[in-house]
């Protein structure tokens, strides 16, 4: 093949944004030569990894796009820490048949025991299909659909959230909502209804959503639309973050640092962590005075992130004359 066609070839899977195959022709093409590959075998890899590829990106900017706070999937998940949790149940959601039939899923529980988790593990099976997914806090959607209102551009809001075939709703119940907020929120499942997913995690029972959106009325017909074709899992156990929390100390000592010993701080973490979490802050747990004491911490978030807490993050002094280092646990 003359070097004028093999650069014509090249400019022609520029022109037709066929990445992969521009990447890997030259070392393909001598491998067809070698192993006297046909030309319908050739072709057949080719475009076979180029739609391969096409996929992966496509999945990449749909993650990139659908705002999830963790990217674990299923196989992430401890469900013999659950119990509660019906395996089987989680694996047919992650069939997609629910999405395809427009219905929803709601997660309830206290803080901490894998909602969120569950929730964006689902968006991620989603975006693997190539269904439009997006997650969003229920506090930061409320002041989104308040703007919009403000701004004389609500239709256009949720004609935008309507559209995705998964809309993940985490948090309800975390911050009070007003009637404005209530009425903006029902806005949006009416929207939604029987038409697109809606996926909810919320600490509240379905009792207690009255309270969540300040009026009977709207919460009973928020409830009507969410669960008329619904799956609810309720989960009933322990929170991973009590146990990360339990847990820290023994790893601490273990690694020879200090425990934080600022005045007033509780014996016991958990209460601390719950609002911590709730608020979206971050709380101090230990210090290290020098050099080699921060170098030990970087070991304890070694192990830390090695065991599932992720979230265990060392934080730098920021004066430059303070050489203290922390481990903070980041909600």
């Amino acid at each position: 093949m003359s070097e004028f066609t093999m650069d014509r070839l090249r400019e022609n899977l520029e022109a037709l944004k066929m990445k992969n195959t521009l990447e890997i022709l030259d070392n393909y093409l001598e491998r067809a030569v070698a192993d006297k590959l046909n030309i319908v075998e050739v072709l057949d890899h080719i475009f076979s990894e180029e739609a391969k590829s096409k996929r992966r990106r496509a999945y990449e900017k749909q993650i990139q796009m659908s705002g999830f706070p963790i990217k674990k999937t299923l196989d992430d998940f401890d469900f013999s820490f659950q119990p509660s949790i019906d395996k089987r149940q989680i694996d047919e959601l992650a069939t997609m048949r629910f999405l395809e039939n427009g219905e929803n899923v709601v997660f309830l529980g206290p803080p901490g025991v894998g909602k969120t988790h569950l929730a964006s593990a689902l968006g991620l099976v989603a975006a693997q299909h190539r269904f439009s997914t997006y997650y969003i806090n229920c506090h930061q959607l409320i002041e989104q659909l308040k703007k919009a209102h403000f701004e004389n551009r609500l239709p256009d809001k949720l004609k935008v959230l309507a559209k995705y075939r998964m809309l993940i709703i985490d948090e309800i119940g975390y911050l009070p909502m007003d009637i404005q907020g209530a009425n903006l929120f029902f806005q949006l499942i009416a929207r939604r209804y029987e038409k697109t997913s809606t996926v909810f995690t919320s600490n509240k029972t379905f009792s207690q959503w009255n309270e969540v959106f300040a009026d009977v009325t709207i919460a009973s017909a928020i409830l009507d639309r969410v669960l008329h074709h619904c799956t609810v899992i309720n989960i009933k156990g322990e929170s991973y973050r009590g146990l990360a929390i339990d847990g820290l100390a023994d790893v601490l000592s273990s690694a020879g640092v200090h425990a934080n010993d600022e005045p007033g701080f509780p014996s016991s973490v958990g209460p601390l962590a719950d609002a911590a979490f709730a608020s979206g802050t971050s709380f101090f747990l230990c210090h290290g005075k020098n050099e080699e004491e921060g170098a030990q911490l970087k070991s304890v978030i070694g192990t830390l992130n090695e065991v599932k807490y992720e979230r265990f993050q060392l934080m730098e002094a920021h004066e430059p004359e303070d050489s203290d280092f922390e481990i903070r646990y980041d909600f």
